[in-house]
């Protein structure tokens, strides 16, 4: 983090502001066009096709993170509402800088994986907001929907779960997108990790010598 500091106080004016909100009217604007339009396919030239890309339709580098998952309405409802309350959430807890880098850092893996495998998708990048918000507020109580509150720690849950499912069904250019989508948390989360189990390592070594030194004095006694 101490390096994202650095940056943001050279390049924060540049962050921008509600962007979980924007990903979300540009997908719903989206979802919107194909469900009122069935017959007119705008999906196919939006999603990620890598061979297009090399063909010229350079829009699909960044068209496909505003591709709906579904055509359900509840589906969508349900989801868009998740990722915006979540992706708002984190922009107020890191600030805006910091949160556009960890959602362009998904984006921009993603590409990558998608030129490499040919396959893309901004589903995982924006489940992979559960699990950072999970690591930063894992008690933290969201009221879904403004009803039902749901703990940070228990969509975390959901997320692995859907992961699991997913992994287990697609092939691998889908498995590689899964893996990159994680790439993000481990980049903000995995050094804090780290240090978290060698504090514990260390913790219980100092544990063990302090138990092994009060031993030997006890036998120096007797």
């Amino acid at each position: 983090m101490n390096i994202l500091n650095k940056l943001e106080r050279r390049f924060g004016r540049f962050g921008i502001e509600n962007l979980m909100l924007y990903v979300v009217i540009g997908t719903a604007a989206v979802f919107a066009f194909q469900y009122l339009f069935p017959t007119l396919p705008l999906l196919p030239f939006l999603i990620f096709n890598r061979e297009a890309i090399f063909q010229g339709q350079i829009w699909r580098i960044i068209s496909f993170v505003f591709t709906p998952e579904s055509l359900n309405p509840i589906n969508m409802l349900f989801w868009l509402f998740l990722y915006w309350h979540i992706g708002s959430n984190l922009e107020s807890y890191w600030g805006t800088f910091k949160f556009n880098v960890f959602y362009f850092s998904g984006v921009l893996l993603s590409m990558a994986g998608g030129f490499i495998t040919g396959f893309a998708t901004a589903q995982y990048i924006n489940l992979s907001l559960f699990l950072a918000m999970a690591a930063v507020a894992p008690n933290m109580e969201l009221r879904l929907f403004y009803i039902l509150p749901i703990k940070m720690k228990w969509l975390a849950l959901v997320y692995i779960a859907i992961l699991i499912h997913d992994f287990a069904l697609i092939g691998w250019p889908g498995r590689i997108a899964i893996f990159i989508s994680l790439l993000n948390v481990i980049l903000f989360f995995g050094g804090d990790f780290f240090r978290k189990i060698c504090d514990k390592f260390k913790y219980r070594k100092v544990r063990k010598n302090f138990k092994k030194n009060i031993k030997m004095t006890n036998w120096h006694e007797d």
